[in-house]
């Protein structure tokens, strides 16, 4: 049986390239000096202005605002990376996500399937509450963190543990959902299955290791929870 569900945000909930793509080419402008700069700060966070895509290995897809500021730091002289955190941080806040999906029909589906809902990104908390905020569906969440709520970051187990204790779901009985391999570790580390979805930037083949299943979309997801209980 499945009691929950904790699910990444970026990638996961809003599609990734459609939602940081305009977001990343908007920031690198803003601290850049010039257009040669913003080519240079680019490249070293693994993006593609022309394309305005990620490589796989992009902080931006998976990592923290700490792990993005220190890879930029050394190309921002003056810089500190107190203030250049702060900075993410902030336009995160403003960032316009793209949802993957309907997200209050889908996720009301999973609520009455009686299942609790948990987010567990490395974003901040607070830009994350503002995204949900701002697609009406903060509400149908029991749990929300980020790396800053003192759970620690993915891929370490430790927001999905925390998301077990609050809402007394045994993690044996709850799926992690996430689009990169951080994820999908942090979900196996805390006990919990695995389910990856492609709306973000890795593939099957590169999240199929470390995933009970592979779907497009979070749509999706409702009808596989419902063929695992058939199964049983």
């Amino acid at each position: 049986m499945i009691d929950g569900v904790v699910f990444d945000k970026d990638g996961t909930l809003f599609d990734f390239r459609k939602s940081w793509g305009a977001w990343t080419e908007r920031l690198l402008l803003q601290i850049a000096v010039d257009d040669a700069h913003a080519d240079m700060l680019a490249t070293a966070i693994g993006y593609d202005r022309f394309a305005r895509d990620f490589q796989p290995d992009s902080p931006v897809i998976a990592a923290t605002a700490t792990d993005i500021a220190t890879v930029l730091l050394p190309l921002l002289p003056g810089q500190s990376l107190t203030g250049l955190e702060d900075l993410l941080n902030a336009q995160a806040q403003d960032a316009v996500m793209a949802p993957a999906v309907p997200l209050r029909a889908v996720l009301e589906g999973l609520r009455d399937r009686g299942l609790k809902l948990g987010l567990a990104t490395n974003d901040t908390e607070r830009p994350a509450r503002a995204h949900l905020t701002a697609h009406g569906v903060l509400d149908l969440f029991d749990f929300i963190a980020g790396h800053d709520s003192g759970h620690g970051a993915k891929p370490g187990p430790g927001m999905c543990l925390a998301f077990a204790r609050q809402t007394g779901v045994d993690p044996a009985r709850a799926i992690m959902v996430g689009d990169s391999v951080h994820d999908l570790v942090a979900g196996r580390a805390a006990g919990m299955r695995c389910v990856g979805v492609l709306t973000g930037i890795a593939d099957t083949a590169e999240l199929a290791p470390y995933a009970d299943v592979v779907l497009p979309d979070i749509a999706s997801l409702g009808i596989w929870i419902d063929s695992q209980k058939a199964a049983q």
